[in-house]
């Protein structure tokens, strides 16, 4: 292995010769000059892993020499050493992208540390990162063994999608392998919790924060007529897609609160959504709005009304609030709400519903450059990133926090890369979702469904007075033996909702106050 190299750049040079020996003795290969200009020239002629650079030098300065170098070559880790310890010198070095920032007088230990820190951190995080999941993996599988509780089920949860992301970043392909089957059991596990326990939270046991109550029990208490709400829905969020979110967020909000709950079955926007915004139930939904619900086989949009339902929400729970509900389903409405954000300000709650990641997962059957971008969960999660960066809803954040507004994010459901078909045969008219079906004279492995024979026991309606409802377990979507291959092949690898998984089922809403 080559030794580093380093370039040492200081107009009293002579004086750091304990600093280079010490170095040499760690077999770092160092160069030395003791002024901007040869140090300009030095790094045009050699490759340079990283250069000390001192602040205080004759004709050029180091914030000049900094510059120079930054121009041509901007991934150069810079250190730079200053006896001053102005805050403008500090500001300008950080500001020009500085790897790190040393005051003199620096001792051999210091220098060995910046070192560490920029050239050898990648591989002293993906060691240590390796070795805390190691000794993690043993108690994940205590806990998958144990875990028997709706509450234990969210944390398990949580805790793998943590060192999902966690072990994303190092060049350890076996870690992830490992991880990938411990999440495989573990939604295998939370199947049959879902399938014994399910039905048991509509017949008065204890259950979780569902979606019809998300509104009541979360959201309504943060809305007063002093201060502005924003509520954000963003449709298909899974909970490792916000945690690459947060970081960005961060800038502008800090989190009050996190309060995870579960989405209710069908894992779907006509349900589940319409479910947050009703504050009802599916059952409750027909019978209260039959103007309002639609069942998978009638005509038209299943969520058309997401604004009516909130407002007889809002009666319902005596909140005369003057809100403003909306719908964000392609780039140029995102940015004239962005745009004329102010004229919504004084709002006691606004509620943008943005429909992006749904468009993403959906658009991945059917566009083969969306399947290779978001090819696994590590790629969905950087496009979602790459996206929000970039997008009018991070925009309208930032306006929020001008105004002050409390800001909420919260989701529908989440989505599973479906992966392994299971086949179903059914009447004509039966619904086409790939993660559950509806309708009559179902044909399906029992196996690989959560069966609901009579839909009235989970507060779902019945298109038909035969009709029955299954859920497709873990990562299965259903295919029909018509065509089956033809089929297969075009969902298989797919990202779809529906089902019964951790990833759709268990999702987040954070509470955050501007910065």
């Amino acid at each position: 292995m080559n030794a580093i190299k380093i370039l040492w750049v200081d107009d009293e040079i002579e004086l750091l010769k304990p600093h280079l020996l010490f170095l040499e003795k760690k077999n770092y290969d160092v160069s030395t000059c003791n002024n901007g200009a040869e140090a300009i020239e030095k790094v045009d002629e050699e490759n340079y892993d990283i250069v000390f650079l001192d602040e205080n030098m004759p004709g050029l300065s180091g914030i000049e020499t900094l510059s120079e170098i930054k121009a041509k070559l901007p991934n150069l880790p810079i250190v730079m050493i200053t006896k001053s310890e102005e805050e403008y010198i500090m500001e300008e070095a950080i500001g020009a992208k500085i790897a790190d920032y040393l005051i003199k007088p620096v001792n051999p230990n210091q220098i060995l540390l910046s070192l560490k820190k920029n050239l050898d951190h990648s591989r002293l995080v993906s060691e240590k990162t390796t070795s805390t999941y190691q000794q993690e993996f043993r108690k994940i599988s205590l806990d998958l063994a144990m875990v028997n509780t709706f509450d234990e089920w969210i944390d398990l949860y949580k805790k793998l999608v943590h060192w999902e992301i966690q072990l994303e970043s190092i060049a350890d392909p076996g870690m992830m392998e490992i991880l990938e089957s411990q999440k495989n059991e573990a939604n295998a596990q939370f199947f049959k919790f879902i399938k014994k326990n399910y039905q048991g939270w509509f017949e008065g046991e204890e259950k979780p924060l569902l979606s019809h109550e998300l509104f009541k029990k979360v959201i309504a208490p943060h809305i007063n007529k002093n201060r502005g709400t924003l509520l954000i829905v963003i449709d298909n969020l899974r909970y490792d897609q916000l945690r690459v979110l947060e970081p960005i967020i961060n800038n502008y909000y800090k989190k009050e609160e996190e309060i995870p709950f579960y989405s209710i079955l069908p894992t779907a926007t006509q349900y589940a959504r319409n479910a947050i915004f009703s504050g009802l139930m599916p059952l409750e939904m027909e019978k209260k709005h039959p103007e309002y619900w639609k069942n998978d086989t009638d005509e038209g949009g299943k969520n058309l009304f997401e604004n009516e339902f909130l407002t007889a929400q809002l009666q319902r729970l005596n909140l005369a609030v003057k809100h403003e509900y909306f719908k964000i389903t392609n780039m140029p409405k995102g940015r004239d709400l962005a745009a004329n954000f102010k004229a919504i300000k004084n709002n006691d709650l606004t509620v943008v519903v943005y429909n992006f990641v749904d468009m993403l997962s959906h658009s991945r059957t059917e566009m083969e450059m969306i399947k290779e971008l978001a090819s696994d969960d590590k790629a969905y999660r950087s496009l979602t990133l790459s996206w929000f960066k970039n997008s009018p809803l991070l925009e309208m954040i930032q306006k929020a926090q001008e105004y002050g507004l409390k800001l909420i994010i919260t989701t529908d459901h989440g989505t599973i890369n479906t992966k392994n078909p299971t086949k179903v045969i059914g009447e004509k008219n039966i619904s086409a979702n790939l993660r559950y079906k509806t309708g009559r004279s179902l044909s399906y492995d029992e196996k690989d469904v959560y069966a609901v024979k009579n839909p009235k026991d989970i507060l779902l309606p019945s298109a038909h007075m035969t009709s029955s409802f299954i859920f497709a377990k873990e990562d299965l979507f259903f295919a029909y033996p018509n065509n089956y291959n033809h089929y297969v092949k075009y969902y298989k690898n797919t990202y779809q909702h529906g089902g019964v998984s951790l990833e759709e089922m268990i999702i987040p809403c954070v509470i955050m106050e501007p910065k």
